[in-house]
């Protein structure tokens, strides 16, 4: 099992979390990005530099998932992606993407996309705060208390 980050876009804490837990359980980590990336001093943990093109990111990722790796990002065309290959994709925020969900979300964002376009302000998400960090960390600890237990 592997963990990748799509890296551009996650929060610091996210990836604290996950940098304890690779060390902790002896996990590889890949953190994918169109620029440098401080990394712990965890031979564990890896970066990957992608092309500052649009999604070179979100592709690497999608071309090297396995099914029993796990993915975290908030890029939705990725997480789909992740739970087309068999993998589990989490965001952030602690949501685990599913089949269902990620076609909402898909749907959701296209008619966002569509409201903006015509000139409709519609904001964004909410800052990334402490109850974010704390259900990213409960949810990475399920799947990863759960995927050690099946192995």
């Amino acid at each position: 099992m592997q963990i990748w980050i799509d890296a551009d876009g996650c929060p610091r804490p996210v990836k604290e979390i996950v940098f304890r837990a690779s060390q902790r359980l002896r996990l590889k980590v890949c953190l994918v990005a169109d620029r440098d990336l401080p990394r712990p001093n965890n031979k564990l943990v890896t970066t990957v530099r992608v092309p500052k093109d649009l999604d070179a990111a979100d592709k690497y990722i999608a071309q090297r998932v396995a099914p029993e790796d796990l993915v975290i990002t908030t890029d939705l065309p990725l997480a789909a992606a992740v739970v087309a290959a068999g993998a589990t994709g989490l965001n952030p925020r602690g949501e685990v993407y599913t089949e269902e969900n990620v076609r909402e979300r898909l749907s959701l964002r296209d008619f966002m996309t569509g409201l903006r376009e015509s000139g409709v302000e519609t904001g964004g998400p909410p800052p990334f705060g402490k109850k974010d960090k704390q259900r990213f960390a409960g949810a990475l600890d399920r799947f990863l208390t759960q995927r050690l237990r099946d192995d």
